[in-house]
């Protein structure tokens, strides 16, 4: 299992991604008149921002760019935290926030979303040196509790509307769905970080399973809801 991980984690992970991304690009008219759209821009964005964190396999042993070695863009957890831990989070509250219609929903989404990108930033600025070498936690566990308040103000509005008869034909259900679980699967494992920094190859080895599972599942899950769903027109 371990020689499977270390052989074919990234291009399975990368894999899932751009089919995600190309099945969203092939359906873009399908959905071109729904907030979806903007979704498959997101998978879009989310499958170049991965290629783009590959560049740390091209520093070593003079690759094209060696020249970032002993710098601190050697590790690309300052891209992760930038495409990922800030740009998912504003993302999905923002995609939300078009769904949701409750007005006390709403307001808490705009608050929370806001304070999380004063928090980020400001908590990057008194750790600066850190931001290159490691994930913060604190920042991962907000962001998750954002995703949560998001996803369940939505389920809470779906039960209390017509769109509950229907829900299994929403791409935005499994939109929800899907970011719920796979956050409330990742984000425990930020607790234990500290057994990768001093690479611990058995936390590693389980980390990167829990990582495949939950990737694999997540952006299979949105390749189906593009292609069985019917777009919610605006």
């Amino acid at each position: 299992m371990e020689e499977f991980l270390i052989k074919y984690y990234i291009p399975l992970t990368h894999g899932v991604e751009l089919l995600a991304a190309l099945t969203g690009v092939i359906y873009y008219r399908k959905y071109n008149y729904s907030n979806a759209k903007y979704f498959i821009y997101f998978l879009v964005f989310i499958a170049i921002a991965e290629l783009v964190s590959g560049y740390t396999h091209f520093i070593e042993n003079d690759g094209l760019f060696s020249f970032l070695k002993g710098t601190v863009f050697q590790k690309n957890y300052w891209w992760g935290a930038l495409y990922w831990s800030l740009g998912g989070i504003m993302f999905y509250s923002y995609y939300f926030l078009r769904i949701i219609k409750t007005k006390s929903f709403v307001l808490v989404i705009r608050i929370s979303r806001y304070f999380y990108l004063i928090f980020f930033f400001v908590y990057i600025f008194f750790n600066w040196n850190d931001y290159f070498i490691k994930p913060f936690p604190v920042i991962n566990i907000l962001g998750a509790i954002v995703i949560f308040l998001c996803a369940i103000f939505y389920f809470i509005e779906i039960l209390k509307s017509d769109v509950v008869l229907t829900f299994y034909k929403s791409i935005n259900f499994y939109i929800a769905t899907t970011i719920f679980i796979w956050w409330l699967i990742i984000t425990p494992i930020v607790f234990f970080n500290i057994y990768y920094r001093h690479v611990d190859w058995n936390f590693i080895f389980l980390k990167w399973q829990i990582y495949l599972f939950a990737n694999i599942c997540m952006y299979l899950t949105f390749t189906i809801a593009l292609i069985w769903c019917k777009p919610e027109n605006d």
